[in-house]
Parts: structure tokens; sequence; C-alpha cells
């Protein structure tokens, strides 16, 4: 399977999302769990949205507020209607992503939450991280270039400033659809050089 390694220089730099020069003033935070979000709700007196922008049905929860001169809706995909229990996973993640940025036109996209982190490659408990390039582990698509197309590699927006700011660590992050890691799981995060592993980048 191909991995974060295989592109070459010129595929990756292509990849690269272009930085733009205009003010940061709308900001839409994902979260995937309850748990994860309410911090973040509390921490800047957001309140949820009695009038969701999403389609009629979805059990997706907006809640907005301002922080200086910023706009902040942060979204969770809510609960499972059957299940009752977060929506977890890069589906319900990249539905309500989509849906946010058809809504509410955002600035900047933030994906927030908690992560796997491998001591192996300087990762520990509590860390922070600013991902610089995102792949799946769990894509398997053994045919020439839809190996690729499969592992999806793309970079993030580097964030220097806020790096230097923060004191924060700069990881590549693999993503699946599994809590669990099986052998080949593994063998794919390995090969993605990932440093840290979720479900819904």
């Amino acid at each position: 399977m191909a991995a974060l390694g295989d592109q070459s220089e010129e595929q990756a730099m292509a990849a690269q999302p272009k930085p733009q020069n205009r003010p940061i003033s709308n900001i839409v935070i994902v979260v995937a769990m309850q748990t994860e979000a309410l911090p973040i709700v509390n921490r800047f007196q957001l309140t949820e949205d009695p009038d969701t922008p999403f389609p009629q049905g979805v059990p997706w929860v907006r809640y907005q507020g301002t922080y200086k001169d910023l706009n902040i809706s942060l979204i969770w995909p809510g609960k499972d209607p059957t299940l009752g229990v977060d929506s977890v996973g890069t589906i319900s993640s990249a539905l309500v992503t989509y849906a946010a940025i058809q809504a509410l036109q955002p600035d900047l996209i933030i994906n927030a939450g908690t992560a796997g982190g491998f001591k192996a490659k300087g990762a520990s408990i509590g860390d922070v991280f600013i991902v610089s390039d995102c792949a799946f582990h769990d894509r398997r698509i053994p045919i020439p270039v839809f190996d690729l197309y499969g592992v999806g590699l793309r970079k993030a927006f580097v964030a220097p400033n806020l790096v230097k700011e923060l004191n924060l660590k700069v990881g590549k992050l693999s993503t699946g659809d599994s809590l669990d890691m099986t052998q080949q799981d593994e063998s794919s995060i390995i090969a993605n050089d990932a440093t840290v592993k979720d479900m819904e980048a």
C-alpha cells in the first residue's frame, strides 16, 4: 500500500493549501464528541443555536458566540438517533464539516479533539499537536493509483506562529473509522509515519 512518503515532493507541494491574505473573522470548530465539545462551549460561553442552519432531521448541533472579534461556531455531529451514542468517525465528520462550510462560509476550520499518540514518535499523554499531514490507514485499495487515492494524503495548513506562540508539537496524523488497531492498520500507520491517530480527520 502506498504511504505518505511515496508521493513526490512536487505532488506534496501541489496538495498544500495555498495561504490566503485575508483576515480571519469566522471560525468553525468541528468536534466529534459532546464531552470534547462542552469544555470549549463553556470556555468561550457559546450558546446552542435553536435555528440550526443544517437540514431538518439531522442530529447535528451548532453552538455559537463571539470571542474578541471572532465569530465562533462549534459544530458537534450529535448523538446517533437510534443508539444514542456520539456520531463519531470520518463519515459523520465529513458530512457535518461540508454542511458547515456551505451554511457558514468559515474563514478557518479547526478539527479539534482527542487522539491517540505514539510514544515511539515522541507523543506523550496531554500533548497538543498541530497536524502537518493527514492520511487514512484503513482505506485499502490495492490497485495502482487507487492505492494513493485510498491513503488520501493531505497537507494541513502550516501555522508556524501558532506552533511557536503556544509551544505546540507538530506531527503527521493517520485517521480511520475504528478505535482499535488491526495489524494491517498498524502497518499503514507506520507507513504513514504518523505520530497521532484519530477517527475524524
